[in-house]
């Protein structure tokens, strides 16, 4: 299963206008993880999502895919084993229609005319979209893009899911479906997310990146429970890790000392 294996070393990127957008990030993730890359808006996550199946060239550092190093000559291989998610779906869709889009990968896998239509199909079924084979993408709603663009990379059978922003645009019932699916996915996922609930409901390690840097990588609950880690990298606890704010205020009342405080009778007033 080394193909399943990502592995990051040095990985520096430095934008034409001399913006350091990632500074010698390194980590490894093996077969069968599922990762969150978290930070604040402009901390580096989706660049380097966009180079583990070379959207992005490094400026410096190595990738490797399994056993093979990522380059322009293995970039064909890796991106069969990579499927990549991006965060805007209108990035990823651009045939007439969408059994075209989602069939556009197995056809270049050299799949027959039978068998794409088979993968097609059920990949659509898996996401809650095959209503819309047969529909424009640019008439399909932002969520309904989310859900075709998903079903674009899933027809590719990937050894590695890779999704930026997966659940942004998604009302509730869909981003539980998402959920769903990313939950039966038992392959190797790497996602980033703003979703810190969804963080800490499927994936047990974590890693968080700020100013390019990462800041740390470990297991989900205890990332979440550093509190001064968090604060320093612009980030908060998960709501489900906060607690309901009322039963916060009532125990920081009944932790209050009553001295000074005048205690009304309310039922007099009644």
């Amino acid at each position: 299963m080394s193909h399943h294996i990502v592995e990051v070393k040095n990985l520096q990127h430095v934008y034409p206008d001399g913006t350091i957008a990632l500074r010698n990030v390194s980590f490894r993730i093996t077969h069968g993880e599922s990762v969150a890359i978290i930070g604040a808006n402009g901390a580096g996550k989706s660049t380097l999502l966009q180079h583990l199946n070379g959207g992005l060239e490094a400026t410096s550092g190595q990738i490797r895919i399994g056993d093979t190093p990522l380059s322009k000559g293995t970039l064909p291989g890796i991106r069969r084993t990579v499927g990549m998610v991006f965060q805007y779906p209108d990035d990823q869709l651009f045939m007439p229609t969408v059994f075209e889009d989602v069939a556009f990968g197995p056809l270049n896998l050299g799949l027959s005319g039978s068998d794409v239509d088979q993968r097609v199909t059920e990949t659509l079924e898996r996401v809650g979209a095959g209503h819309l084979r047969n529909k424009p993408p640019y008439h399909l709603s932002g969520g309904e893009k989310k859900r075709v663009a998903i079903a674009t990379v899933l027809a590719m059978a990937p050894d590695i899911l890779v999704m930026d922003e997966p659940t942004s645009g998604l009302d509730p019932f869909a981003r539980r479906q998402l959920m769903s699916l990313l939950r039966e996915f038992r392959h190797t996922k790497i996602f980033t997310s703003h979703d810190l609930d969804m963080v800490l409901d499927l994936c047990q390690r974590t890693i968080i990146l700020h100013d390019g840097a990462l800041m740390a990588d470990g297991p989900t609950v205890e990332i979440f429970q550093n509190e001064a880690l968090l604060a320093a990298c612009r980030l908060e606890k998960p709501f489900a890790m906060q607690g309901c704010p009322i039963c916060n205020r009532e125990q920081i009342q009944k932790n209050v000392p009553r001295q000074g405080f005048t205690t009304h009778n309310h039922s007099a007033l009644l």
